[in-house]
């Protein structure tokens, strides 16, 4: 069943907002501690890359088709896999989803090395690229499955999140409070096999064309630095 086709209003947040956003992921980054240099001797760069930590993050910030489309275009992101996540269903299908019936949030599931990428940069991307302000709703898609949250797997990442939250809405980033549900992880189901990189394999269904694209093109120009590819083809938005 393919998904219903509606225009959802791509956020576009100040050029304030957008200051406060990257200077908070500034702050929360300071201090981490950063891997000491790979070794040159291929025995120990074999060795390396396969003690390479890797951890993972789950966001719920609206359809999955346009998450996965951002964040799997990220250095340091190893995959981005749309699913569902904070129900009480076990293995819920999509059609299940858009009912609301079973509690779940679209969610894209992202497995990084924070060696590249941290977390604190992550939820940069994450509020960014939203309306956190908004209750169950991203543009004129209505639902608890489109919900704005954070399914934190760590202490630490709940206190990171809700560090950022707090600073976000003292600094006046957003017009109205932020909404975002920081939640513990419980369990995530991944979406069905022909959701997985849609907005990449379906570039020309309409409304990839019409919402997808448009927030990747932006997304891609306001976090090009961090892009595991810097230039890529059709950047126009139409």
């Amino acid at each position: 069943m393919s998904k219903p086709i509606s225009i959802r209003r791509v956020t576009r947040l100040a050029p304030k907002s957008l200051g406060v956003i990257l200077a908070l992921a500034g702050v929360l980054a300071t201090g981490l501690l950063h891997a000491e240099p790979a070794s040159k001797t291929s025995d120990a760069a074999d060795a390396e890359h396969k003690e390479k930590k890797v951890e993972v993050a789950t966001f719920g910030n609206g359809c999955f088709w346009c998450t996965e489309a951002v964040f799997e275009e990220l250095k340091g992101v190893e995959s981005a896999v749309s699913g569902y996540s904070g129900g009480r269903v076990p293995n819920p299908t999509y059609e299940q989803v858009c009912t609301g019936a079973t509690g779940h949030a679209e969610v894209i599931q992202v497995t990084y090395d924070p060696a590249v990428i941290t977390f604190p940069e992550l939820l940069e991307v994450f509020w960014k690229t939203h309306d956190p302000t908004t209750l169950n709703q991203q543009g004129p898609d209505h639902g608890t499955q489109y919900r704005s949250a954070v399914f934190y797997h760590s202490d630490e990442q709940r206190e990171l999140a809700e560090k950022y939250k707090q600073r976000l809405d003292e600094s006046g980033a957003f017009d109205a409070p932020i909404v975002t549900e920081i939640t513990k992880f419980q369990k995530f189901y991944p979406a069905e096999d022909y959701h997985q990189q849609y907005f990449e394999d379906n570039p020309r269904q309409p409304y990839c064309r019409a919402v997808v694209k448009p927030k990747v093109v932006k997304f891609r120009k306001a976090f090009h630095d961090k892009l595991k590819v810097s230039d890529k083809p059709g950047d126009e938005e139409e």
